[in-house]
């Protein structure tokens, strides 16, 4: 364990990082710096991408490569569980977010993205769900179903998005990212901006996969979809002061930004972008066009985000109400404190650790906990300094 103190000179790095646009949304440093430890509380994992915590206080880790495992409150790493889906484990695919049903207590009921095989080399984000059993020291899935699929599938194995959020009223917000099809040909795809697919996305259902009823119903809208033009949301969650769906996506060169997603939104992308594309050139007509939302905050150069946590608990009560962002390619979690819906200071943690963070979550004990995406993966618990 080690005691470490943290400060973001956001103005400054903003002045030194050469943003693409001169007028960034980068929030200064908080008044006070956090105070805190790290420390490793499980290790030997193989880029996990997310997890969620048991009511028991175990943890369900899933893997990348298409693996589920429990860690549990030792820092102990199971064999891996029985009975998950089969996954597409080739670039940025492979099994992805899990969550607990809200009836989890009493059903046993997961829920699971992962990018799904379709047949002729296609590829699919799909969300899954199944009864976890738990037998002494072994586990295992049963009656697992797909209770929803992105439509149509398509090669490439990018850009899934994949997060998973439970409104209030126990329906499910997923996540899909537009499947990088922007450019072909050279051209401008505007696979994101047709609301009749799932490309770029946020779909809102009910627990078996059906379109839930709060969906807009309009002209040419699939009947799932919430939201439309993101590009790759891999960070969601539901804010508890409002109730309100939080993202955020990776932009391209630049661009990654946090939006509140309402009903029958468009969210812009490829047609408006905080960022360029990665040849240096120009996405779209700029950063704003009349029917397409602005987002809360965004970051230039990007951060490359990935999972996100509302913090509640009483261990760190200056963090009480902040939201807490892993940043894969800024290797580090950024805090960010909010006033209402905005964002009003930003603060660099764990820059020391130099790991790519891939989730984060609070834990029962008030902890933040985080999963580092490596090869030898950790998952890291972050305590108040002494």
């Amino acid at each position: 364990m080690r005691w470490i103190l943290v400060c973001f000179l956001a103005p400054f790095a903003a002045l030194v990082s050469s943003p693409a646009f001169a007028q960034i949304t980068r929030a200064p440093a908080p008044k006070e710096a956090s105070k805190v430890t790290v420390e490793t509380y499980a290790k030997g994992l193989v880029n996990p991408w997310a997890f969620r915590f048991l009511p028991d206080g175990r943890m369900l880790v899933t893997e990348i490569r298409g693996t589920l495992r429990i860690v549990d409150k030792s820092g102990a790493v199971s064999s891996p569980i029985k009975g998950v889906p089969a996954v597409v484990a080739s670039g940025q695919g492979g099994l992805l977010d899990v969550a607990l049903a809200p009836d989890h207590a009493t059903s046993n009921t997961i829920y699971l993205t992962f990018s799904e095989p379709r047949g002729s080399g296609r590829i699919g984000t799909s969300l899954a769900r199944g009864r976890l059993v738990l037998d002494g020291t072994e586990a295992r899935l049963e009656n697992v179903a797909v209770v929803f699929q992105q439509k149509p599938d398509y090669a490439a194995p990018m850009h899934f998005g994949s997060r998973i959020a439970f409104a209030r009223d126990g329906s499910v917000f997923v996540t899909l990212g537009e499947r990088n099809t922007v450019r072909e040909s050279g051209t401008i795809q505007q696979a994101a901006q047709n609301p009749a697919n799932h490309f770029g996305k946020v779909v809102r259902l009910n627990a078996d996969g059906t379109a839930h009823a709060a969906t807009p119903k309009l002209p040419n809208w699939a009947p799932e979809v919430w939201s439309i033009g993101h590009r790759n949301p891999q960070a969601a969650a539901i804010n508890p002061a409002t109730g309100a769906l939080w993202t955020v996506e990776h932009g391209a060169r630049g661009g990654d930004e946090i939006n509140i997603p309402q009903a029958g939104k468009n969210y812009g992308w490829p047609v408006i972008s905080y960022g360029r594309d990665y040849s240096g050139s120009k996405i779209g007509v700029g950063t704003q066009q009349a029917g397409m939302e602005q987002p809360v905050y965004y970051w230039d150069p990007s951060i490359a985000p990935s999972g996100m946590a509302f913090y509640t608990g009483d261990l760190m009560p200056a963090w009480k109400g902040n939201v807490f962002v892993g940043a894969l390619a800024g290797s580090h979690l950024a805090r960010l404190v909010l006033a209402g819906d905005k964002i009003i200071a930003e603060e660099k943690l764990l820059s020391g650790e130099r790991e790519r963070i891939r989730d984060v979550r609070q834990g029962p004990d008030g902890a933040l906990y985080v999963a580092t995406d490596n090869a030898r993966g950790r998952i890291l618990r972050i305590g108040p300094g002494k």
